[in-house]
């Protein structure tokens, strides 16, 4: 239970729902207990008056008297139907209040739950796979929401249940009670030994959902891939074979499952025996009445639902701790990158590394190495170099998807964990290399986070980034609904309306990371002869392989192996014949064989 005191905090929160839950339920269950009391002295008004209607058969008083039994019965059976009308009432009010707040807490614990997911940092995501992320707000949320509702409203009712039944039962005859309830400390001793068992096993299977609910994921998304290589029949396998890890997991809980409820009813149905055999000699001793027993074996059958559902609710509570446990996981995880103390100030766009080191944190691989660069506002800045060289990191530095582990990065003069995490980033356009675009409309995802935008200029910033005419010609032109991750339009088209996107943003920094390398030579040249037009005064950082369109560029910084090993202007960087030349050489060589 320590993994579900994460929640006491939602009680309080809907503490008249759960209160009133209590006083509907208690109210429910003293209706419940009043008709056994009628029927016994039903049962003992018919046996008590049957030897003397016997004895007065034949005389005229005979009618009178089966009148006044008859209207007593009926009494007797209408106080019953009343008493049941206002049980099922309450019960009613009791579902209304207990059930209702389970829904509520479900609710804003899926909120709290896809809340903290954005709060967290890159590295957690790079760490934990999609669909285990996704199981734990769906099937695992789902499993602590039947705790909070049917366990809880069953929990409070076998437990008020109990104390009325039993406190009515030890008022009537003490030593019948003490016999009826002999079975419980068996039933206690098996409950604590099968929640055991059920708590390993709901573990075991949520965390085998979780698995199954990635693979699937995964496939999903890379069903182009699948499909290219032929690869349906070895992916169906692997998903079956999860798929029986999952069932066979899954029927081993019902196994235990089985047991246990019989169980409980074998119990119940030893303490309705008890009640019959000790009954019946206290009856023949004349200690109490026939109608007693009828009374006591009505309370025992009562107790049969709450007792069967002992084990019913402790395997609920056992697999909602289990998921609450996965939840709590993530939910005490705090991001790696704080926002402590932090300014919001409006940027102009003066970067500075200082002696910058970083290594990844989850692979230990040293991506930086004493990087010191300064960028003016307004200066157009290319970082060029090979594949793994560090390129990216260093601009994921910038955005603060990760700190530094050693030196420091300034903007405007100030250190940049001294500025407010989302100012920074709303004051930079971000294109990233891997391109992600939403399943919704073009002009949804062009003008992404951003309100009260009209959509001329939306079809101007389109133009400039050359795609305007392309969106145009398809069926629906902006509104064309793209597909999961963009998936109905080609790379470079996903490029363009990715770098739409930052521009529509309008900030003092833009950064584009390697975005036009989908995108052929000829559009790439337009695109940024527009670019050179919008930009003027913003600081912009070009992340490229290719170094043709770098000529009118402030500076151009080579990184080989996470170390900036040459800096300059394109015509300075040349005349070195270092590796910035090479690349331009192999280039040049490149473009050469493609006219050719």
């Amino acid at each position: 239970m320590k993994h579900l005191k994460y929640l006491h905090k939602y009680f309080l929160k809907y503490k008249f729902h759960f209160f009133g839950g209590i006083i509907f339920v208690t109210i429910s269950n003293i209706f419940g207990i009043i008709p056994p009391r009628l029927i016994r002295y039903a049962f003992d008004m018919v046996k008590e008056n049957l030897s003397y209607f016997q004895l007065i058969n034949g005389f005229a008083q005979q009618d009178g008297y089966y009148s006044y039994i008859s209207k007593s019965l009926l009494l007797f059976a209408g106080l019953v139907l009343l008493m049941a009308v206002l049980k099922g009432l309450f019960m009613f009010l009791m579902r209304q209040t207990l059930i209702v707040m389970s829904r509520h807490i479900e609710y804003d614990l899926k909120n709290e739950l896809y809340q903290h997911y954005q709060r967290l940092s890159v590295a957690f995501y790079k760490r934990n796979q999609t669909g285990d992320l996704m199981s734990r707000a769906t099937e695992d949320v789902s499993k602590v929401r039947m705790y909070l509702g049917p366990a809880v409203l069953y929990t409070i009712n076998t437990m008020v249940l109990f104390i009325v039944v039993i406190w009515t039962m030890i008022s009537v005859n003490p030593n019948l009670t003490f016999y009826v309830l002999l079975p419980l400390p068996i039933l206690s001793i098996s409950i604590y030994y099968v929640s055991s068992i059920i708590n390993k096993k709901s573990e075991r299977i949520q965390e085998q959902l979780s698995t199954l609910t990635n693979v699937a994921q995964e496939n999903y998304n890379g069903i182009r891939v699948v499909k290219t290589y032929v690869q349906e029949p070895p992916v169906i396998n692997y998903f079956s074979e999860e798929s029986e890890t999952y069932k066979t997991e899954s029927l081993g809980l019902v196994k235990v499952q089985a047991l246990f409820f019989p169980l409980m009813i074998l119990l119940v149905g030893a303490s309705t025996i008890l009640t019959i055999f000790i009954g019946g000699l206290q009856v023949a001793k004349g200690t109490i009445t026939a109608g007693n027993i009828a009374e006591f074996v009505i309370y025992v059958n009562m107790l049969i639902w709450p007792v069967t559902s002992i084990g019913w609710i402790a395997s609920i509570i056992q697999q909602a701790a289990a998921s609450q446990k996965r939840i709590n996981e993530f939910l005490l995880t705090q991001p790696e990158i704080q926002n402590e103390n932090a300014k919001n100030v409006q940027i102009k766009g003066h970067i500075v590394y200082k002696n910058v080191q970083f290594t990844y944190p989850d692979s230990g691989i040293k991506a930086l190495k004493q990087i010191n660069l300064e960028i003016l506002p307004g200066e157009k800045v290319a970082i060029v170099g090979k594949t793994g060289s560090g390129k990216s990191t260093i601009i994921d530095l910038l955005l603060r998807m990760y700190d530094v582990d050693d030196g420091a990065i300034w903007i405007d003069g100030q250190p940049i964990k001294q500025i407010d995490l989302q100012s920074i980033r709303q004051n930079i356009a971000y294109v990233p290399q891997d391109v992600f675009l939403f399943s919704d409309t073009i002009t949804n995802n062009i003008n992404f986070g951003i309100d009260d935008i009209n959509f001329e200029t939306i079809e101007n910033t389109a133009a400039t980034a050359k795609i305007h005419q392309e969106i145009k010609r398809l069926p629906n032109a902006y509104a064309t609904k793209i597909g999961e991750r963009g998936v109905t339009l080609s790379g470079g088209q996903k490029q363009r309306i990715s770098i739409a996107r930052a521009l529509l943003k309008e900030v003092p920094v833009l950064i584009m990371d390697d975005s036009l390398s989908a995108v052929d030579a000829h559009t790439e040249k337009e695109i940024f002869t527009n670019l050179m037009n919008r930009w003027k005064n913003q600081t912009v950082i070009l992340i490229t392989h290719r170094i043709f369109a770098l000529k009118e560029f402030d500076k151009i910084f080579i990184v080989e192996n996470g170390t900036i090993v040459d800096w300059g202007d394109h015509k300075s960087l040349l005349q070195r014949k270092g590796l910035y030349f090479e690349l331009f050489e192999k280039q040049q060589k490149t473009k050469m064989s493609n006219i050719e």
